[in-house]
């Protein structure tokens, strides 16, 4: 339509995922699983998701969080610093070359 480009990306499970309802329940089983169960019960949606990117690459700096996860590099930054400082993960070695772990 002119000057209009329009895109359609299917969603598939992915939305199912991301709905209102279920969406921290769904996420929390899953990092549950890889973390144990008392990582999914007290998160935000937010950090059960950066919990998950985590748990799937230990070395991801808080800007490859954001990139991957779609909120911005200052709010992933403010749900690290909550989760050290509620003791579920932990950062090992510097902020370039370093990694986190999950500790609870």
């Amino acid at each position: 339509d002119g000057d209009i480009f329009t895109s359609i990306l299917p969603l598939g499970d992915l939305f199912n995922e991301f709905d209102s309802v279920g969406y921290t329940e769904k996420v929390g089983e899953k990092v549950g699983e890889k973390v144990g169960e008392k990582v999914g019960e007290n998160l935000t949606p937010n950090q059960t998701v950066i919990i998950r990117s985590i748990t799937k690459n230990k070395y991801l700096s808080a800007k490859a969080i954001s990139d991957e996860i779609g909120i911005s590099a200052r709010k992933v930054e403010e749900n690290l610093s909550k989760l050290k400082k509620s003791g579920v993960i932990q950062r090992i070695g510097p902020a370039k070359g370093g990694y986190w772990n999950i500790i609870k």
